[in-house]
């Protein structure tokens, strides 16, 4: 199992949108993450900063990232969530767009 953290800003007048998006996550989306391996996906708010925590419990966690980036119904979520993003400074080497940026995990209490 992987533990992945991201963090992203909610765009300046998109907070209540983004929340009223995430009070009813498309069923579809949600089947989506789970059939490509993620689990336990939290998102946490803080002002205008978003945290995101997931797990991964597949074997390939690019190819199924890549195949959850080609399904359809995830693609037209992200035309209503991405506006309500801003990305924060990315580490070097993330892909250009990418809105989300990875953190580094710095302490696990097991």
């Amino acid at each position: 199992m992987e533990r992945h953290g991201q963090v992203v800003r909610i765009t300046p007048g998109m907070r209540e949108r983004y929340l009223e998006l995430h009070a009813a996550v498309w069923p579809e989306v949600e089947a989506t993450l789970s059939t490509h391996h993620v689990t336990n996906y939290t998102i946490f708010i803080h002002g205008e900063l978003l945290f995101a925590y997931y797990e991964y419990v597949g074997a390939d966690h690019d190819a199924d990232m890549a195949r959850i980036a080609a399904d359809p119904v995830t693609q037209e979520w992200w035309t209503h969530t991405d506006p309500c993003q801003t990305p924060v400074e990315a580490p070097p080497g993330t892909p250009p767009g990418t809105p989300w940026s990875e953190m580094t995990e710095a302490w696990h209490l097991a």
